[in-house]
């Protein structure tokens, strides 16, 4: 969906490999988009760590849970940008511009 949105997308199918590819890539890569749970670590912590490289870098998190479920459980922080599961082409696209353009504000 990404590429077709016009976007070079960095794929990992692991927290290890997206954060190798986070050290590979510094300043190329403007938005890291994980699932809140994933296995090895939480999405949350993943960004942190990720943070930590790449300070510059936004997070947009999805899941299946819905997001007050996840909120009341303490997983995302609040305020941080978060797509709930299925979305749409149209709603990713939203997403990932508001994303961006946050990070130019």
């Amino acid at each position: 969906m990404l590429e077709r949105l016009g976007y070079t997308v960095l794929t990992a199918t692991t927290p290890k490999q997206a954060i190798i590819l986070a050290k590979d890539n510094i300043s190329r890569i403007q938005l890291l988009i994980t699932v809140v749970v994933i296995p090895e670590m939480s999405g949350r912590e993943l960004s942190r760590l990720i943070l930590a490289i790449q300070p510059s870098i936004h997070s947009l998190f999805t899941s299946g849970y819905a997001a007050n479920i996840i909120a009341h459980h303490g997983t995302l922080d609040e305020g941080v940008q978060f797509l709930q599961k299925p979305f749409s082409f149209k709603d990713l696209g939203c997403m990932v511009h508001k994303s961006l353009a946050k990070e130019n504000t």
